[in-house]
C-alpha cells in the first residue's frame, strides 16, 4: 500500500462499440483474465469490474458492454448498463477499432457524450493493422470534435501502448486512498466469473450454431475438505430445440466446453475443479427480471 497522502485511487469506464476490443484491453492492463473474449460482438454482457495498480494509484476499471442501438429488452439493458457505468465513473475512455474508424455505434456513442458535456479520451486500438496515414487521420478527426482530451494508440492483443496507457491514467485518479486490498483483481463474486468462463467456451464451441439467446448460472459452489470445489452449472437456452446442440451427439459438445471451462478454472483457482454442467429449457428467460438481477443488470420495463 502506498504511503498515507500519496494515494490516488479512482474509475476508468471503458466503452466503445461492439468488438472494438474494450476486453482484451481491460485484461492487458490488469495483466490477468478477468473479462470474457471472444471474436463475437457483444459477449460482454454486464458491467466488468477490474483492478490494475501502477505506482501509488488504484485503477478501478469499469468494461462496459458494447453501446449500439438495441433492438430486444436484453440489448437495452446492456446499452444501459454501459452508459450507467460511464455516467459514475471518474473518467471514460472511448475505445475505437481503429481499422473500423468512425462508424455509425461510434457516431452515437459520441453524439450522446456530446449531449450529456462529458469529456473523454480516446483510444485507438488494433493499431497494428492500419498504415499510417490512416491512422493519423482518424486522430485528427476525433481531435476536431471537440471533446476528446488525449488520444492514445494501442493494440491490445500485442500490448503495444498498453504501459503507457496506464500510466497516464494513474496520474488523473482523484486523490485519495486504496478502497481494495493491492492482492485484488477483480470485483465479482466468483460464482458469476466462474459462469462467465463457462459462457464464453459456449460461445467459442458453438459458433454460429446458436444464438445469443443462452445464458449460465452457477447454481451451487461446494468447498471440500480436500481443497478442491465442487461447482455445479445450469446453461439455460430459450428454446427445446437447442437443447440438443449445446449438449451434441452423446453429449459430447458439452464434454469438451466442460474439459475447457474446468482447465480454465483450475488454472484460475489454483485448485482442483470438480465442475458439473446441465441444460435447461426455460422459454421465457429473456422476460424474466429474475434473470437480468442475475447478470447484474437492470431489467427494462418498457423494452419491446
Amino acid at each position: 500500500m502506498p504511503i498515507k497522502g500519496t494515494a490516488r485511487c479512482g474509475y476508468v469506464a471503458l466503452v466503445g462499440a461492439p468488438n472494438a476490443g474494450k476486453s482484451t484491453l481491460l485484461n492487458q492492463l490488469v495483466g490477468a483474465k478477468i473479462a470474457i473474449v471472444t471474436p463475437k460482438v457483444q459477449t460482454t454482457r454486464t458491467r466488468v469490474t477490474a483492478i490494475a495498480l501502477e505506482g501509488e494509484s488504484q485503477i478501478i476499471f469499469v468494461d462496459t458492454p458494447g453501446i449500439f442501438k438495441p433492438a430486444r429488452r436484453l440489448e437495452q439493458a446492456m446499452v444501459d448498463a454501459a452508459w450507467s457505468g460511464a455516467e459514475d465513473a471518474d473518467r471514460v475512455a472511448l475505445i475505437v477499432d481503429a481499422a473500423k474508424g468512425i462508424t455509425k455505434d461510434v457516431e452515437r456513442i459520441i453524439d450522446r457524450l456530446e449531449k450529456s458535456g462529458r469529456r473523454a479520451h480516446v483510444i485507438l486500438n488494433k493499431v497494428d493493422i492500419i498504415k499510417r496515414d490512416k491512422l493519423l487521420a482518424l486522430a485528427q478527426a476525433f481531435v476536431e470534435r471537440g471533446i476528446f482530451d488525449d488520444i492514445f494508440m494501442v493494440s491490445a492483443l500485442t500490448g503495444d501502448g498498453v504501459a503507457d496507457l496506464r500510466v497516464a491514467l494513474a496520474k488523473e485518479m482523484p486523490e485519495g486512498a486504496w478502497l481494495y486490498p493491492e492482492d485484488q483483481l477483480a470485483i465479482a463474486p466468483m460464482r458469476q466469473l466462474a459462469a462467465e468462463v463457462t459462457r464464453e467456451k459456449l460461445f467459442m464451441r458453438l459458433n454460429q450454431e446458436l444464438p445469443y439467446s443462452l445464458t449460465v448460472e452457477t447454481e451451487s459452489w461446494e468447498e471440500r475438505k480436500d481443497g478442491s470445489v465442487r461447482i455445479q452449472q445450469v446453461i439455460f437456452v430459450s428454446r427445446a430445440n437447442h437443447k440438443p446442440i449445446v449438449l451434441g451427439k452423446n453429449g459430447q459438445t458439452i464434454k469438451q466446453i466442460g474439459a475447457l471451462a474446468r482447465a480454465e478454472l483450475e488454472e484460475m483457482l489454483e485448485r482442483r475443479v470438480h465442475l458439473f454442467l446441465f441444460v435447461k429449457v426455460r422459454e421465457k428467460w429473456l422476460d424474466d427480471p429474475e434473470r437480468y438481477r442475475e447478470m447484474g443488470l437492470e431489467f427494462p420495463k418498457n423494452a419491446d
